[in-house]
């Protein structure tokens, strides 16, 4: 049976092409929902540009009729602007305040009272990414779900980018023999995609291991090119963090992505990696350092000062671990360091909008806070010869209408396990200390 959905206007500004995600049911759009849009329209960020690109598809879509009275969409399903179920008097008895959100709500609930009384009555669902939205929605009866078109995966089951395989040991000792094994012998039952790695243990329970890496066409598995010497004074601590700089030293890998908890070495890892391929080795003409400009909790507001001075505080944690890999002794040795280094740039995601950026390692911190479209805008930035890392920790979103499965860091991650120019590692053991790694489980 086909259902109405009811959209708030924070599914739009999510996604701007949610109106076609809905098969061939009917879409309803509360007027209220375009008022809002309209207040979101001048702003300079990616709310903004999609409040104007839904402006400009529902523009579009007016050459097929009236809005109001219902227009077919290509892929059968029907959308309209609703005028005629604002009445709030049923709304009233629960919440009188009439706010913005309390007039979707009216909608849907008027939609539901009169499908009730047909014989054959439509489901009507509102779709919101509002949390309080749609318990209220719930405490009215109404049916309610959030936007779910747009996740990647289900958290329980994204990409690793590593496998443990209990193995006969027969098989371990065919590859020390031989260096290598077939894809096709490790007879896992599913497939193994470029550049993951695998550990082998040994079924019998001995101790007898193998560290393992899918090679570029995925058909062979290949020992770790790299030793574990260590990196700007840097050593892997577990085997995952071998993984990472397995990944992060590779020339033949221009994305990366790295995902964990916080405390795990994401960033002290990408940050020696880098200065080694830029400082010592050469094979980049610049090491730039990025992270998109989102509080944690309440907004600060204006800061004070030239472009470096406001960028600072947002900058910080990039500046804590370069001090620690400088091995700096007095405050301000950093920046001192850095201005003799033209090799070095680190930047806020707000600026890197529209460049080109070849021959140049770059890290992309707090990627978990950036959407599908702004991760897509960011990637297409690299130019020939260039490295790009991504990472983040999935778990610790400051985005209002992101979440684990949806954001952009965990969308490419997805979307590139199965491309041979990108390796995926997901770092599990903190090595911060062992107060944050039980911060980092417990809280």
């Amino acid at each position: 049976m086909k259902k109405i959905f009811v959209l708030d206007t924070n599914v739009l500004l999510h996604d701007p092409n949610a109106i076609f995600a809905f098969e061939d049911n009917e879409m309803i759009i509360p007027a209220v929902v375009l008022e809002e849009i309209d207040s979101k329209k001048r702003n300079a960020d990616e709310i903004g540009r999609n409040a104007r690109y839904v402006s400009r598809l529902l523009d579009g879509l007016r050459d097929k009729g009236h809005l109001h009275s219902g227009i077919l969409l290509h892929n059968g399903g029907m959308l309209k602007v609703e005028l005629n179920h604002r009445s709030f008097v049923k709304m009233q008895e629960m919440f009188g305040e009439t706010t913005n959100d309390n007039r979707i709500l009216a909608v849907a609930l008027n939609y539901k009272l009169e499908e009730d009384k047909r014989k054959e009555a439509r489901p009507v669902v509102l779709v919101s990414k509002d949390v309080l939205v749609r318990i209220k929605a719930d405490v009215l009866g109404l049916n309610t779900q959030d936007y779910l078109s747009d996740r990647t995966a289900d958290p329980a089951d994204l990409y690793l980018g590593c496998l443990t395989v209990n193995v006969h040991p027969s098989l371990i000792d065919e590859f020390y023999s031989y260096r290598y094994l077939l894809v096709k012998d490790l007879q896992v039952g599913y497939r193994l995609y470029p550049h993951e790695f695998v550990i082998l243990k040994d079924e019998m329970g001995t101790s007898k291991s193998a560290l393992l890496k899918v090679n570029q066409d995925g058909t062979r598995l290949e020992p770790l090119f790299l030793s574990n010497d260590p990196v700007w004074g840097i050593a892997a601590r577990n085997a995952q963090q071998r993984m990472a700089l397995e990944l992060l030293l590779s020339d033949e890998i221009p994305l990366v992505t790295i995902t964990g908890k916080a405390g795990t070495g994401k960033t002290l890892l990408a940050l020696a990696a880098g200065l080694l391929k830029v400082e010592d080795e050469r094979k980049y003409k610049k090491l730039l350092i990025a992270r998109p400009v989102v509080p944690m909790g309440k907004d600060i507001g204006y800061l004070p000062g030239e472009k470096e001075e406001k960028l600072r505080p947002w900058m910080q944690p990039i500046y804590d671990n370069l001090e620690f890999l400088f091995d700096t002794k007095k405050a301000g040795d950093i920046d001192k360091i850095l201005a003799g280094m033209a090799s070095i740039q680190v930047e806020a995601l707000t600026y890197i909008r529209g460049r080109s950026i070849p021959g140049q390692f770059i890290i992309i911190d707090e990627a978990q806070n950036l959407s599908r479209h702004e991760v897509k805008t960011i990637v297409s930035r690299a130019g020939e010869g260039s490295k790009m890392i991504l990472m983040g920790d999935p778990e610790q979103i400051d985005h209002p209408y992101l979440d684990a499965a949806s954001n952009g860091l965990t969308y490419i991650v997805e979307r590139f396990k199965d491309q041979n120019v990108s390796g995926h590692i997901t770092l599990e053991k903190g090595e911060r200390s062992k107060l944050a790694q039980l911060a980092a489980d417990l809280l």
